[in-house]
């Protein structure tokens, strides 16, 4: 069973948001299912981001993947530690393997998105 946090919202993309810090990264489902994550390409502060935006990608054992921002907003910082350390993302997707904070998110952007139980059932 994968993690599945109750706060945040998913793309079917299975990358997720969480409106309380506005931080964006992929599911648990995403990172089990590309395997030791390698590398992580990411934005540059300030950038503009619209839902569905490629933000970035990561790099697996497996595969190369881009990265779709959930929702609009401004790049307002970036989990830099994921260079050195990809296998954060691994390790804890939700907590230090985060990728990116966005500020000026727009609500109606976060209410395109998939509920906690919608993307349960999107993944079983």
């Amino acid at each position: 069973m994968f993690d599945v946090p109750d706060d945040c919202y998913y793309l079917e993309s299975h990358e997720w948001y969480r409106p309380a810090d506005g931080r964006v990264g992929i599911t648990d489902f995403a990172q089990d299912e590309l395997g030791d994550v390698v590398f992580v390409e990411l934005p540059d502060d300030g950038d503009e981001l619209t839902v569905d935006d490629q933000f970035g990608v990561v790099e697996s054992i497996k595969a190369v993947s881009d990265l779709y921002s959930p929702v609009s907003g401004t790049v307002a910082d970036t989990n830099d530690t994921l260079h050195d350390k990809p296998e954060l993302v691994n390790d804890d997707p939700f907590g230090d393997g985060w990728m990116l904070e966005l500020d000026d998110v727009p609500e109606d952007t976060v209410d395109a998105l998939l509920t906690p139980e919608e993307y349960r059932e999107q993944i079983e």
